[in-house]
């Protein structure tokens, strides 16, 4: 199952890419959206981390 949804959000990922790419924007402005596109992806990922650091501890008592 957890492949199953890494596989799945690999997907996502690399869609959005090519999409980004193929998108009809100057360099620049997609340059842009790349980097918006991966900052929030990382703020994402660390606010899960977070959650998931939470739920740990709280499992250890």
């Amino acid at each position: 199952m957890k492949a199953g949804i890494l596989a799945f959000l690999g997907g996502a990922v690399a869609g959005a890419a090519i999409a980004l790419l193929l998108a009809p924007d100057s360099g620049d402005e997609t340059r842009r959206k790349i980097k918006v596109f991966i900052d929030k992806g990382v703020q994402k990922g660390e606010e899960l981390k977070g959650r998931l650091e939470h739920v740990a501890e709280n499992a250890k008592q």
